[in-house]
């Protein structure tokens, strides 16, 4: 096989692993979940746990829910939960908003952050 061939394979399976891991499995999100479940809750009308439901997030004003003591830094963080702003704040909450109150170090596998942000897309 000629070495740009073999480069251009290559950058095409790269290119395919990055789309697939973007896109995300909502399925597979479900699993991720389960690490989130201990703290927040995700069904429609459930109280907020140690940490907010987490219900209808897609789309929403972060620090909106409430019935949740959201802290000042959140309250003034001005985002909205978009795909985007989910990704960064479940790898590391405390580099996307500093001096929240969320005590979760993140999620450092990009495609556990993809499949668990297709699945909070499917909560509403």
């Amino acid at each position: 096989m000629p070495f740009r061939t073999l480069i251009a394979a290559w950058l095409a399976a790269a290119f395919a692993a990055t789309a697939a891991q973007a896109a995300g499995n909502a399925a597979a999100g479900a699993s991720v979940f389960d690490r989130c479940a201990i703290c927040h809750s995700n069904t429609k009308g459930a109280p907020a746990k140690i940490g907010p439901n987490l219900f209808g997030i897609v789309g929403r004003k972060a620090a909106a829910q409430a019935d949740f003591s959201y802290s000042t830094a959140l309250k003034n963080s001005g985002i909205v939960w978009s795909a985007d702003k989910l990704d960064a704040w479940i790898a590391s909450p405390a580099t996307l908003v500093p001096g929240n109150r969320m005590a979760f170090a993140g999620i450092a596998s990009a495609q556990d952050r993809a499949n668990l942000v297709a699945y909070l897309a499917t909560l509403k």
